[in-house]
């Protein structure tokens, strides 16, 4: 088996090794055509944005790069470095029934995996991000929100491992398919009661003011066949100026949530275009396909871990002569992200394809493309996107299309005329 634990090794390290050549290609990319305003963008962008987005984009590539390393070599260091063993014999000295005994495996791997991305999180936050203009957070904010962040997780994570592991023991032969059963209801639920219960946590949600933009996006939810409980503003400034605008809720009642920032930045018009965007997607029905792609290969990631597991493969390959079930499960975790990295741009071309699907619909509902097209231009240019990224690192890391593209297709939508359904075929 040592041969197969190689292989493995050499299969992450060349995994990292292309996503780091990926960033490499980018950043010279950018160095070459960052200063090029795009076509139709004159009017929003001038050279000094370009210049502070191109610095903004080299300094979080960097900081990601760097955690990106470190959190590599902890890692391997713990996998194959004899500290997983090392760990593993720890717990099971401890003689704790199987539930708490995964409870405690689990949670002390979070807690670390926390605290080795602390330094990380808060140079981003309190230097790149004020460095450019974006963080507007206090220190005292933002230990409120690690404490909830951190409690939340906590309670969280033990709810879901007892119920995982309890099912596990219950039913040996069919854990995979209940426990999927289980963790699919879950997440259904947690998306249902989030909005009410868990983001309130951390921000402050008030209805929007102005009666006159409440009825235009009403207006044009009603003309898409959705009914709307709610729009609401959420006090983003507080901890940031980023922008941005989103959907909640399960059912037919929908809730609409819009961040102070983007109001203060956009006009009407604009503001109604990125939400008939994202009424697009709900039309099209894009978040039940995400959500049904993600389970059928969740059941058959759970039955294929099941039949491992039966075979003692993973504790083989680590030899890990007395391996518990959660060493072996975070064996099998390491292994499914060598697996389904291929997966990465198949998944990113799919979101690629339904974000201008849902661009089309939001010109088709509107009849205003220059509205969605200003909207994403002030977007990109308050957020310093990169407006020049490379084709292949587009292709492997954005889940929506480069915004120059996006801009570009956008303007050539004639309102009115036959809708692409998705499958090549109008509508």
């Amino acid at each position: 088996m040592q041969k197969y634990r190689f292989s493995l090794l050499a299969a992450y390290l060349l995994i990292q090794g292309f996503t780091f050549w990926l960033e490499w290609l980018n950043l010279r990319h950018m160095k070459g055509h960052g200063k090029e305003i795009p076509e139709g963008f004159g009017e929003y962008i001038d050279h000094a944005s370009l210049d502070k987005a191109s610095a903004y984009t080299i300094d979080r590539t960097r900081l990601g790069l760097l955690e990106s390393v470190f959190g590599s070599v902890a890692l391997l260091v713990f996998l194959f470095g004899g500290l997983l063993h090392r760990y593993d014999a720890w717990i099971r000295s401890l003689h704790l029934s199987f539930i708490p005994s995964g409870i405690l495996f689990f949670l002390l791997l979070q807690y670390l995996s926390t605290v080795l991305s602390l330094p990380f999180s808060l140079y981003g936050t309190f230097m790149i991000e004020r460095r450019y203009g974006f963080n507007t957070m206090t220190r005292g904010l933002w230990l409120s929100d690690f404490v909830k962040s951190t409690a939340l997780s906590t309670l969280l994570l033990i709810a879901l491992s007892a119920a995982g592991l309890w099912i596990v023991q219950a039913s040996p032969e069919h854990w995979w398919l209940f426990a999927w059963i289980f963790f699919l209801a879950f997440s259904l639920f947690l998306m249902y009661i989030s909005p009410y219960v868990i983001e309130p946590l951390f921000n402050k949600f008030t209805p929007l003011e102005g009666e006159g933009l409440t009825r235009k996006i009403q207006s044009v939810m009603e003309k898409a066949g959705i009914r709307v409980g709610s729009v609401m503003k959420v006090d983003a400034s507080k901890r940031s100026h980023h922008t941005n605008a989103y959907f909640t809720g399960i059912g037919r009642v929908k809730r609409i949530v819009l961040y102070d920032t983007l109001i203060k930045k956009m006009a009407e018009n604009e503001i109604v275009a990125v939400l008939a965007h994202e009424v697009g997607h709900w039309k099209r029905h894009h978040v039940l396909k995400s959500i049904l792609a993600l389970e059928v290969f969740a059941l058959a990631g759970m039955y294929i871990s099941f039949r491992a597991l039966q075979a003692g493969l993973p504790a083989a390959f680590f030899s890990l002569d007395q391996g518990t079930f959660y060493a072996q499960i975070v064996i099998l975790s390491f292994i499914a992200g060598i697996v389904t990295f291929p997966f990465t741009a198949l998944s990113n071309y799919i979101s690629r394809r339904h974000e201008r699907e849902a661009d089309r619909f939001a010109v088709e509902l509107t009849s205003d493309p220059e509205g969605l097209a200003t909207s994403l231009i002030k977007l990109s240019k308050d957020n310093l996107s990169n407006l020049h990224p490379h084709r292949l690192y587009a292709a492997f890391n954005y889940s929506h299309p480069p915004v120059k593209e996006r801009i570009r297709e956008i303007r050539s939508i004639q309102p009115g005329e036959p809708r692409d359904n998705g499958t090549g075929a109008t509508a």
